[in-house]
């Protein structure tokens, strides 16, 4: 099911033992455009800290409850590496972070979570870097494994630029349409399985009067970070007429071919549409 990443804000984040704090951001990879963390602010308990948590984390939503419970303890995250989420997450943040947690790397796989765990997959292993199950293999011989794989990625992915953005300091940005402004990111539309972000919502209302409609990622050419737009392939005609976003209806595969048809373009779960590279 999709859901709206601003009804995921507030969010309440329970450990095993109890609450850890509520939603306050989502960092998405600008590379793939999936939801690697959510940006919790703790209570009291841990004097208001921001700390992230992983969607590889998350099991069994609560939705009604606006709560998602997560494999961890409380402990777990006060000792957890402490990261200024008000500056840029670097690779090495991250590096300490998934080691922390004995998460493998998401990145230099081949799907949306590399060929790592993803959401949903596993209850993590809680000690030193034992993030991969291997029921079968010694304790020993695993661990000696885990960790000349992690210091091989460290090593490979030292100098790698960081991906990670912000959901509330990308809404806002201004789409171009090949042939002129159309609106502005009001939001992001994310599957509550993989946490992949499949499309962004324009609001066009600047044009058109109150119109939202939606936009793929995969049709998105160039992301400028620096002037805050965002160009996609698309005409300002064919934006102007496809399917307008009801923020009430529940959306469904065949809304999913009605707004790919519209723009004719090959369907995501075809496995055929591309990601956008960044610029």
């Amino acid at each position: 099911m999709l859901r709206n990443t601003k009804d995921l804000e507030n969010y309440a984040i329970s450990a095993t033992d109890g609450p850890i704090g509520h939603v306050k951001d989502l960092y998405f990879d600008d590379d793939a455009w999936v939801i690697r963390y959510f940006v919790v602010e703790a209570g009291s308990w841990l004097s208001s800290r921001k700390v992230l948590i992983s969607p590889i984390s998350v099991h069994h939503p609560e939705w009604n409850e606006r709560t998602l419970p997560v494999s961890i303890t409380k402990e777990q995250v006060k000792n957890s590496p402490d990261i200024d989420t008000d500056k840029p997450v670097s690779r090495q943040n991250e590096e300490q972070y998934m080691g922390y947690y004995g998460y493998p790397n998401y990145w230099g796989g081949g799907g949306v979570w590399g060929d790592g765990l993803y959401p949903f997959s596993m209850v993590p292993a809680y000690a030193g870097y034992a993030g991969y199950r291997l029921d079968r293999v010694d304790r020993a011989e695993r661990e000696r494994e885990e960790e000349a794989y992690l210091r091989a990625e460290r090593a490979r992915h030292r100098n790698d630029d960081p991906h990670l953005r912000s959901c509330k300091a990308v809404t806002g940005y201004h789409i171009h349409a090949s042939d002129g402004e159309i609106g502005h990111v009001a939001g992001y539309l994310v599957d509550d399985e993989t946490w992949a972000i499949l499309y962004l919502i324009v609001d066009t209302s600047n044009w058109w009067g109150g119109h939202k409609v939606l936009i793929a990622p995969a049709w998105i050419t160039s992301v400028h970070w620096s002037d805050q737009t965002v160009s996609i392939n698309l005409s300002r005609d064919s934006v102007k007429g496809a399917p307008v976003y009801d923020p009430d209806a529940i959306w469904s595969r065949e809304l999913d071919r009605k707004l790919y048809e519209h723009y004719g373009r090959t369907g995501y779960w075809a496995g055929s549409a591309t990601l956008p590279t960044e610029v």
